[in-house]
């Protein structure tokens, strides 16, 4: 499967296009698509999408139980949602830092950090609207203040932007690679090397549409830093430093080289050493002020799970 990603920065409707791949020929186009999806986008949903227009083959519309063929173009505009009111909600935040300009928090374990189609509660999105009087618009009515994310099981830190000129900048900086993002993990094996760097392009795996692999077919450049922490057993503590900002992009590396994350659920592998979500943790995040220029940079500690775990394995 082959796939490519446009997400206007004026207005909120977002363009996704797969090529369909031999493998999921005879498929119906509305469960294909659900699955397709990286967020948690209901199959009735994607229906009437697809009933309204909003869902293309080969540049026709079609009908839900649409059956596909290979080689088939799937082109899905995600519409603006109509009549959706995001709600603040008081889930409590671990501020970091906070000026008129940004936001930085501390991202518990289990938050996702937007709503998505048909789920529109819950979220880090939910919780900022209820802490902030106002939060960028540039992402649209389901990502207000959002410009980076960190997945849903890893915890860490997060900036948000709260106002158009300082998303820009934020965003900015984030495309220059000039934004400091280091995270912490516990990985599988006995790293050999103290060091080292892994520049290996990241694309749609074409088995799972809702992974992510190293490959060289319709992948993007993706580069991470690694240093080995400590060592243990048949673990390894690393601090990563992302060069560059692809979805999954550090748990797809680190399995790459064969040293997935525990605890990865999608990724990883289980050797009795269980945590809810991954054992990633952003740790660090530094980047210049959108409005003073100042170099701000921003540690938060390996959460009490994680840390547990590692001292369980170190005692072990």
């Amino acid at each position: 499967m082959n796939t490519n990603q446009t997400s206007p920065e004026s207005v909120s409707q977002e363009l996704i296009e797969w090529t369909v791949e031999s493998q999921f020929e005879g498929e119906r186009i509305d469960k294909w698509i659900t699955e397709a999806l990286e967020e948690d986008t209901s199959r009735t949903l994607v229906q009437q999408w697809v009933k309204d227009g909003h869902v293309k083959v080969n540049g026709k519309t079609v009908k839900p139980n649409y059956k596909l063929s290979s080689k088939d173009v799937i082109a899905l505009v995600i519409p603006e949602p109509q009549g959706v009111e995001l709600l603040a909600e008081n889930i409590p935040l671990d501020v970091v830092y906070e000026d008129s300009d940004v936001i930085v928090i501390n991202k518990q374990r289990g938050l996702v950090v937007h709503p998505a189609p048909g789920h529109y509660s819950g979220t880090l999105v939910n919780a900022l609207m209820y802490h902030c009087k106002d939060l960028s618009g540039i992402n649209g009515e389901l990502r207000p203040g959002i410009v980076h994310r960190i997945d849903k099981d890893t915890s860490g830190l997060i900036m948000s932007a709260k106002n158009d000129k300082a998303h820009a900048s934020l965003a900015e900086q984030l495309k220059a690679h000039t934004v400091n993002r280091k995270y912490i993990a516990l990985v599988h094996g006995h790293i050999q090397h103290d060091q080292g760097t892994i520049d290996a392009p990241i694309g749609r795996d074409s088995h799972d549409r809702k992974m992510y692999t190293v490959t060289e077919k319709n992948s993007k450049t993706a580069v991470t830093h690694f240093v080995v922490i400590e060592r243990f057993g048949d673990f390894s503590l690393v601090e990563l430093k992302l060069e560059t900002g692809r979805t999954h992009q550090i748990r797809v590396h680190m399995k790459f080289i064969g040293h997935p994350l525990v605890g990865d659920p999608m990724y990883g592998k289980s050797k009795g050493m269980l945590m809810d979500g991954q054992a990633l943790h952003a740790a660090i995040l530094g980047f210049e002020h959108p409005r003073t220029g100042e170099w701000m940079q921003f540690e938060a500690p390996i959460p009490p799970d994680m840390e547990h775990l590692i001292s369980t394995i170190r005692t072990t």
